[in-house]
């Protein structure tokens, strides 16, 4: 009989497509991108939330969202940039009180319902409703950003503007209290003192963890120019987050953090305009580098820290120096991890004698041509646990996707 029960449930209930789960799991990549810890078990419980409710309305999909993928309070401006951006600005729920009417109904996915289910005339639109919005995000994600038109450059822009990037935490000096680790003498003799030499319980504490600094480098030639507006978005929203730094590299090396650091992206890429003279210039990799590391890496700002090469690798100068360089840096940093939007095409090898001269002291080689490259390059930068993690949660989602 429960198995009677059972089968007679799940006829009754609509089944979601798969091109709808594949939507709402590029929109959890889209939030783990923007600095929401969105683990395996929030993800299951976002999508069997969305299962009960109404996954083809917008309002639902939201409500399901806010309360299973956000953590704290942090992630709810997160949630809201990110959810507007990748489902488009209309309805803007966010703003809604909870108990307030829920926005129009707009049709994200593909639902099959029984016939006669729906009277006809009451506001849903006649033929199979498509999720244009949320699928068009889903596929540009996977576009080379070299290729998008006008249209799609503003839809990518606002997906860069909800990024976050971090660096792979470390244990600072600073102590703070704790419930578990090392016993603080200080605190426990004052409690002593204050009972009156009466047992008291041990304080302890424990070191701080705090984000490794993350320096980007982003190539502003001329062979870069299709990628270098989408980098230096992505670059801007890494400021935002804090603990980064950012220069610019072409016939000059400019630091550009404190352009960068306006709230609004077009206030910050008209500063960064102004203040950056050798747009689409040669390339000067090795000498730029050795400048870089004189006066800013040596003293400090690359020791420890995450240091990423945005760039086709393409050297006009000896790459000789370029090799020598890199052998610097990579005994200063934390990780030197290397972005070439060029690695994505077919065939490709690096040949280029500067990428050539560059590699043997790079710990990560990735892509950089997509949104999706950019949110893996987030992954790695914050450590190649977290950019495991990553994968392993993509493929259990894909697996359930199948199942």
């Amino acid at each position: 009989m429960a198995g009677a029960g059972r089968e007679a449930g799940d006829e009754g209930r609509e089944i979601r497509p798969p091109a709808a789960d594949a939507v709402l799991v590029g929109f959890v990549r889209a939030l783990r991108a923007a600095g929401v810890d969105a683990s395996t078990e929030r993800v299951y419980a976002f999508l069997r939330a969305v299962d009960v409710l109404r996954p083809g309305m917008r309002a639902d999909v939201y409500w399901a969202g806010r309360a299973t993928l956000c953590g704290g309070h942090d992630d709810l401006e997160r949630y809201d940039r990110v959810f507007g951006a990748y489902f488009g600005p209309a309805g803007e729920p966010a703003r809604q009180p909870v108990r307030a009417a829920p926005p129009p109904r707009l049709r994200l996915v593909v639902r099959d319902a029984p016939a006669g289910s729906r009277a006809p005339g009451d506001g849903e639109p006649s033929g199979p409703p498509t999720a244009t919005l949320a699928s068009s995000a889903e596929v540009l994600r996977r576009r080379d950003v070299g290729e998008l038109d006008a249209a799609e450059r503003a839809q990518l822009n606002r997906l860069l503007a909800a990024f976050a990037l971090r660096g792979q935490t470390r244990r600072s000096a600073r102590r703070r209290p704790a419930r578990r680790g090392d016993v603080d003498p200080r605190r426990t003799v004052r409690e002593l003192l204050r009972r009156g030499g009466e047992p008291a319980r041990l304080r302890r504490h424990a070191r701080v963890p705090r984000p490794r600094r993350v320096v980007l480098l982003v190539d502003v030639s001329g062979s870069m120019a299709p990628y270098a507006d989408a980098l230096l978005r992505f670059a801007h929203a890494a400021v935002r987050g804090g603990r980064t730094e950012v220069f610019t590299m072409s016939t000059r090396l400019t630091r550009v953090t404190r352009e960068l650091s306006h709230r609004d992206p077009d206030l910050a890429m008209a500063a960064l305009a102004a203040a950056v003279p050798d747009w689409r210039g040669g390339t000067r990799l090795g000498e730029l580098l050795r400048e870089f590391l004189n006066r800013w890496g040596q003293r400090g700002m690359a020791r420890g820290a995450v240091v990423v090469l945005l760039s086709d690798g393409w050297e006009r100068d000896d790459p000789d120096l370029l090799g020598t360089q890199m052998r610097r840096l990579h005994g200063l940093a934390h990780r030197v991890i290397w972005a070439n939007p060029r690695k994505a095409r077919p065939g490709y090898a690096p040949l280029a004698a500067g990428m050539a001269a560059a590699l043997p002291s790079v710990d990560d080689f990735v892509e950089g041509h997509s949104l999706a490259a950019l949110e893996r390059l987030a992954a790695v930068v914050r450590g190649a646990e977290a950019a495991d993690r990553v994968a392993r949660a993509e493929t259990g989602l894909r697996g359930a996707d199948r199942a």
